[in-house]
């Protein structure tokens, strides 16, 4: 059900009351299954639904001078185009990565439940500022950081962000990515995400095979990625032990999986 993980993404970083949350749940949807590339919106598309993520990954990407160019990867319980409550008019697309599925929710619900909740209301729009500083970190990190760092913030990131909502296995992520996807976010070629990957693997920082990644040292990748958790601004009470920075946590070519 997308209430499940979108309720546990708002209690992550927002806090909801028992009200709002039966609110959510209670909530009508249409459920849609994503084949690997589809595209959910396009460029300039005037959508009149949003969407949860239910399951699997979602990227925000423009092709901008003939590359394409990944600024955000979406998870369950995350609703990334929010937006379009207010900004009718898309102005990047929203593909699947790997299989996923999504719920879609009217637009006139959406500003039903927030007109009757102001509990719920604060929590969309805290939710959205929230994207938006994610947005400014991965500006940041392709602007600042070389090519390990980079892919090394967004897998701390991704970490992250999937524990809060009950997705991380025991230091391991399912991640459906080629290292063209990584490429595309990171903005590197692929044989340079190739040979990092392999350089992370080398110092014992990770082990990726068959779309999973263990995170072998989870302190040291963070220290190696020069990762703050602050900016996805997570509640305190939302933190399990295991986010704690001093909790140590014990490729291909384009179109292929990692």
């Amino acid at each position: 059900m997308p209430h499940r993980r979108l309720i546990a993404r708002l209690q992550a970083v927002a806090g909801l009351s028992e009200q709002d949350q039966a609110k959510l749940a209670r909530m009508p949807y249409k459920l849609l299954t994503l084949a690997d590339g589809e595209y959910l919106v396009r460029e300039g598309d005037r959508p009149t639904n949003s969407i949860v993520v239910v399951s699997g990954f979602l990227s925000r990407q423009r092709v901008i001078s003939a590359r394409n160019q990944i600024s955000s990867f979406y998870i369950a319980g995350d609703m990334p185009d929010l937006h379009t409550l207010h900004l009718p008019v898309m102005d990047h697309e929203l593909c699947s990565v790997g299989v996923s599925t999504v719920a879609s929710v009217s637009h006139a619900h959406l500003r039903e439940l927030m007109s009757g909740s102001s509990g719920l209301t604060q929590a969309f729009w805290r939710e959205t500022l929230i994207h938006a500083a994610i947005y400014r970190e991965w500006i940041e990190n392709l602007g600042a950081r070389q090519a390990l760092g980079r892919i090394a913030h967004l897998l701390c990131e991704l970490a992250t962000r999937m524990e809060l909502v009950g997705l991380l296995d025991n230091g391991s992520l399912h991640l459906p990515f080629t290292q063209q996807d990584v490429a595309d976010a990171c903005g590197l070629s692929v044989v340079h995400v190739n040979r990092t990957l392999q350089e992370l693997r080398r110092e014992g920082l990770i082990d990726w095979r068959n779309h999973t990644v263990q995170l072998l040292d989870r302190a040291r990748l963070e220290d190696a990625a020069e990762f703050s958790r602050e900016y996805l601004h997570a509640l305190e009470t939302a933190r399990s032990p295991a986010c704690s920075r001093s909790a140590g946590e014990p490729g291909k070519t384009q179109g292929n999986a990692i």
